[in-house]
């Protein structure tokens, strides 16, 4: 089905022509009329699907249509779980909002308020914000929620994993009751329903794919390789499958600046971002990424929903994480809006108990193709563990507050490993 048969405007349908897209994807076929119609939504899509056009042009259009003028106010806000994802959807907004005299804004930790309070004081139509920070205005008085006419929960599944619940409902509690609230998941578990039902009324309840699938246009294959090979055969398959833009994901901070610094040695222009990054220095790098100027990209979880980049041909599990849900989160990355990409995963002794989770996730066998010169060893056993593994983030993933930095006093969340 093609846009312009969706009950978009023009100026937003010129937007989109602009980007290069003609035809909607499944999630955009059904969540942007039931938008337009009003009614609140309830909508289950994995990664890469499209949602968030399939929101943001909907929500543009009808903020246009109930346009009174004067000094702009919040009529719409956005939550997102991570600064990453705050920052990708405004500037979604900006992007298919080019050429509409709305104005935009969004808050998120890791860098300073004084800009943002600057911002919101000038006035804004659309905030879209991480709950840490978001509160930390409403506590400044610099963000009035008093007018939002349109709330979004974008990747509410991972705000609750993050442990945002109280602060969402401390921000709902300072939004109009009447409203219009669309709220977009990966999955619909019993955690998300009970969200939904204090929230949503009579939503339209949309979903495009099975609980956990993988993107159906990605394709799926693993390396077994010794411990100590991994580096090698990820330089040798960057180099001779000439791939010019790699997405790399490992467990740890550190782990994530060692490869980048090893990758570059072997004439590589690698990257890194983590936690431990300043804000700046993540969208720097980020942004060297995508023109071309650094080819492989390597990231911790933090990435794993937070990044949006456009035909990204492959990504590697360098290290699999311990939850198998992330390994859907992280491979989503590629095969974007029915795209093509490939996934690979370089898996030693250690992690064979990990790829059985991930396997039984999928309910299915990933294929297998050992890389001639980097045969695992046949005495290859799993190294035994020298600590318990995290939670259901992988170290260096968001903090509560979407600012990269624990909140004092927390209490420590997520499944053991």
């Amino acid at each position: 089905m093609s846009f312009d048969d969706l009950g978009l405007s023009a100026a937003l349908l010129r937007a989109v022509h602009e980007q290069g897209y003609d035809e909607a994807t499944p999630v955009q076929r059904q969540a942007i009329p039931a938008i337009l119609a009003g009614g609140d939504i309830m909508a289950a899509a994995q990664t890469g699907t499209g949602k968030t056009a399939g929101f943001t042009l909907p929500l543009l259009d009808r903020l246009m249509q109930s346009r009174t003028g004067g000094k702009p106010h919040v009529r719409a806000l956005i939550l997102a779980p991570t600064r990453e994802l705050a920052a990708q959807v405004r500037d979604s907004v900006k992007t298919y909002g080019r050429h509409l005299p709305l104005k935009s804004a969004a808050v998120f930790g890791g860098v300073g308020m004084a800009p943002q309070t600057q911002a919101l004081r000038r006035g804004t139509d659309i905030l879209v914000a991480t709950p840490g920070r978001l509160l930390d205005h409403m506590r400044q008085g610099t963000a009035d929620l008093s007018r939002v006419e349109i709330l979004v929960l974008d990747e509410a599944d991972r705000m609750l994993d993050m442990g945002f619940i109280h602060d969402i409902r401390r921000i709902i509690s300072a939004i109009p009751d009447q409203r219009q609230t669309l709220l977009f998941s990966a999955t619909f578990s019993d955690d998300i329903r009970r969200l939904a039902g204090g929230m949503l009324h009579d939503p339209t309840r949309i979903e495009v794919a099975r609980r956990n699938t993988a993107a159906e246009t990605v394709t799926q294959k693993v390396h077994p390789v010794d411990r100590d090979g991994k580096r090698a055969l990820l330089s040798n398959l960057i180099r001779e499958g000439d791939w010019q833009q790699v997405l790399v994901f490992t467990r740890t901070k550190h782990g994530a600046d060692r490869l980048a610094r090893q990758l570059d040695r072997d004439g590589l222009a690698a990257g890194a971002i983590h936690g431990n990054k300043s804000q700046g220095a993540r969208t720097r790098t980020l942004s060297q990424f995508k023109k071309g100027d650094v080819r492989v990209l390597v990231a911790t979880d933090i990435a794993a929903r937070g990044l949006d980049i456009d035909q990204l041909p492959h990504v590697v599990n360098y290290e699999l994480p311990h939850v198998p849900e992330d390994y859907v989160h992280r491979i989503g990355r590629t095969g974007r809006a029915g795209r093509g990409g490939q996934a690979s995963s370089l898996v030693c002794a250690d992690e064979m108990k990990l790829l059985k989770g991930i396997e039984k996730l999928l309910e299915r066998d990933i294929d297998k193709h050992v890389v001639p010169g980097f045969e695992p060893g046949p005495a290859a056993r799993p190294q035994a563990p020298s600590a318990k593994p995290r939670g259901s983030r992988a170290p260096g993933g968001g903090d509560r507050r979407g600012n990269g930095k624990p909140r004092r006093n927390a209490r420590p969340r997520g499944r053991a490993g």
